[in-house]
């Protein structure tokens, strides 16, 4: 290794400029810019509507922005066809907010979806993975046979968890993967992500309303704010930084937010309520 080699730092897995995405008329993700370090692990928080899903998308290319550019690893994923899109998303791994699970497929098959889709594993080796990665988050082998129908709710977000490991991603995506859970089972997932980023060195990005998963998991937290209530020069993205910091944020919508309170929102919704009795009248 040279000393110029020393020298340059690793450019970031993750870096998005100037993200913009549009449906119609509706402006969802406004002038985004933000990098995530390799083996980082970063919660996306922010109220509903405010694209946080939306931006996961954009991460794997699902969703092709109005402007701006997501390159991971380098590459832009904007600017790639159809083949070299397949190519890099194998490197990423996703886990649906409700698991999404093929129900007419057992666990095991689900799980051994990705590896029959994308590798020349005998059928021995793909054996063995989908029962490592049962074994990762925490499931029998017994559970391969079974039918997503038989598994409780914390248990399908454990096979969607497994299903996401099986290809060892570098990237790995949560879209709330708390919700729905009671609270020791929302904290048995969170202990699962924190494992697996120990054990994997994966980069997460979690989309979360779960402040204790916020807090608890990520070393970092970006919230968003939805557009349509910014100003007109106004960043979209009102927090980046620790979650030791959040309830110390200098923005008080921040720290409403994550404080559960509805402060000036609730003056807002009622001030749009009187708008429509208003309008309601003079019709």
């Amino acid at each position: 290794m040279t000393a110029d080699d020393m020298a340059t730092p690793a450019p970031p897995l993750v870096d998005v400029d100037g993200l913009s995405v549009r449906f119609g008329k509706q402006l969802v993700l406004r002038d985004l810019s933000f990098r995530i370090e390799r083996g980082e692990t970063v919660a996306i928080i922010g109220e509903s509507g405010c694209g946080k899903t939306v931006m996961l998308k954009c991460l794997i290319g699902l969703v092709q922005p109005a402007a701006g550019s997501v390159r991971f690893d380098g590459a832009d994923l904007t600017a790639l066809n159809d083949r070299e899109l397949t190519r890099q998303r194998i490197r990423f791994g996703f886990v649906f907010q409700n698991a999404a699970l093929f129900d007419s497929l057992t666990v095991g098959q689900n799980i051994a979806f990705p590896l029959a889709e994308h590798t020349n594993h005998s059928l021995k080796r793909i054996r063995e993975l989908v029962l490592s990665s049962l074994a990762d988050v925490g499931l029998p082998d017994a559970v391969a046979g079974k039918k997503p129908a038989e598994l409780s709710g914390g248990m399908r977000k454990r096979v969607g968890l497994a299903r996401a490991l099986v290809m060892d991603p570098e990237l790995l995506l949560y879209d709330e993967p708390t919700t729905g859970l009671d609270p020791i089972m929302s904290d048995v997932i969170n202990e699962l992500m924190m494992r697996t980023r120990m054990r994997h060195g994966v980069t997460s990005v979690i989309v979360t309303h779960d402040m204790l998963t916020a807090r608890k998991v990520a070393d970092r937290v970006i919230m968003l704010y939805p557009v349509q209530r910014l100003r007109e020069n106004e960043r979209q993205i009102i927090f980046d930084g620790p979650p030791s910091q959040l309830d110390r944020a200098d923005d008080r919508r921040v720290r409403q937010f994550v404080r559960g309170e509805a402060g000036e929102r609730l003056m807002e919704l009622r001030e749009m309520g009187s708008g429509a009795v208003s309008w309601t009248r003079e019709s």
